[in-house]
C-alpha cells in the first residue's frame, strides 16, 4: 500500500475508506501544516490529503530533498495554499473538490446576506446582554432584501448558486462582475463592465471569487467608496480577496451599512475593529460545515487519490 498522509481529522466514513486502500498516517493537530511539516510530508509520503492553509508553497517544494510525494488531493475547492506551478515542477499532481461545496457555501452566503441586512447579530447581542426592552416600531430597522439588487463578484458555481437563491427566492435583481464573459448565468442577470459599476448598482454585494495572486486584495477602498451607504457587503470566498483595512474604514465611515463575513484576511485572526462593530456579522469559516458535505468532500478527494493510485485520469485535476 502507498503511504498517505491526511493532514487533519476526517469524518469516520472517509477515514475508513482511506484506510482500506492506503497506509494512512493522520495528523492529530487541528491546525494547518507548517512549512517544515509540509516539507517532511513531501519527503516521506506517496500522497497527501491536504486541508485549508497547509503550507504547500514554492519554498516547501524547493525544500524537500527529495520529493517522494506525487499526489496532493486538496480537501476543498479553494487551493490557493498550494502553489500548483511549483507542484507541477516537482512532479506532484493536484486535485480539488468542486461541486461538493457549492450549495453549502451558497447557503452560508444567503444566511450572511440576511443577517447583515436585517441586523441579526446586533439583535442577538441585545437579547443575550439582557438589554432588550421588548418590541418597538423603530427598533433595529434593517433592509428588506426583496426586490433589491444583488451584486455578485465572481459568477462561478458558488456565485451562480447564491444568485439563483436570491433571484428566485427573494425576487432580487442580479448584476455581476466576472473576469471573463459569462454567456449563460442561469437566470436573468446583467454582467457589469467593472467592479465599480457593480458596487454602484448593488444593495447587497457578495464575493464568491477563488483565492490566489490574481484576486489578492481585489476588493478595496475604491469598491467600498462606490457602494451605497445603505448597502451591505458579504464575503464567503477567501479573506485576502478583500483589503480588510479598507473594509473597516468603510464601516467606520458609514460608506456601507454593514457586513457579513465568513472568512478573514489573516484567518483565524480577526481584527479587534471588526469584533467590536455591532453592524458586522462574523462566522468562523462555516461555508461547508455540514456532516454530509464534509463527507462528500472527503470522498471526492479519495476518488482523486484512487484514480492516481490506479493510473487513471484524475476526476478533478487543477
Amino acid at each position: 500500500m502507498k503511504k498517505l498522509l491526511i493532514s487533519r481529522q476526517m469524518p469516520d466514513a472517509v477515514m475508513q475508506r482511506a484506510q482500506a486502500h492506503f497506509d494512512v498516517t493522520q495528523r492529530t493537530e487541528d491546525r494547518p501544516m507548517s512549512v517544515p511539516e509540509a516539507v517532511a510530508a513531501l519527503e516521506t509520503h506517496d500522497a497527501i490529503l491536504a486541508t485549508l492553509g497547509d503550507a504547500f508553497q514554492a519554498d516547501t517544494f524547493a525544500g524537500a530533498r527529495p520529493v517522494r510525494c506525487s499526489m496532493i488531493a486538496n480537501f476543498g475547492v479553494g487551493y490557493n495554499h498550494i502553489d500548483t506551478a511549483a507542484a507541477k515542477l516537482a512532479g506532484v499532481r493536484v486535485s480539488n473538490t468542486p461541486g461538493a461545496v457549492t450549495d453549502a457555501t451558497a447557503d452560508i452566503g444567503v444566511m450572511l446576506i440576511l443577517m447583515a441586512a436585517r441586523r441579526a447579530s446586533e439583535g442577538e447581542m441585545l437579547v443575550r446582554a439582557g438589554n432588550w426592552g421588548g418590541w418597538a416600531p423603530t427598533q433595529l430597522l434593517g433592509m428588506h432584501i426583496g426586490g433589491k439588487t444583488l451584486g455578485v463578484v465572481g459568477m462561478g458555481r458558488i456565485g451562480k448558486a447564491i444568485a439563483h437563491r436570491c433571484h428566485y427566492g427573494f425576487g432580487m435583481d442580479v448584476v455581476f462582475f466576472n473576469r471573463s464573459e459569462v454567456a449563460e448565468p442561469g437566470m436573468p442577470a446583467r454582467q457589469m463592465a467593472s467592479l465599480t459599476d457593480l458596487a454602484e448598482a448593488a444593495d447587497v454585494a457578495v464575493v464568491a471569487l477563488p483565492g490566489g495572486a490574481q484576486t489578492h486584495k481585489m476588493i478595496g477602498a475604491e469598491f467600498f467608496k462606490a457602494m451605497r451607504p445603505q448597502a451591505v457587503f458579504v464575503n464567503v470566498a477567501r479573506g485576502d480577496i478583500v483589503d480588510e483595512t479598507a473594509l473597516i474604514d468603510a464601516l467606520h465611515g458609514g460608506e456601507i451599512a454593514g457586513a457579513g463575513l465568513d472568512v478573514y484576511e489573516r484567518e483565524p485572526q480577526v481584527p479587534e475593529a471588526l469584533l467590536s462593530m455591532k453592524n458586522v456579522s462574523l462566522l468562523p469559516h462555516l461555508g461547508t460545515n455540514a456532516q454530509d458535505v464534509r463527507e462528500s468532500m472527503g470522498m471526492m478527494a479519495l476518488d482523486n487519490l484512487l484514480a492516481w493510485n490506479e493510473g487513471r485520469d484524475l476526476p478533478n485535476p487543477v
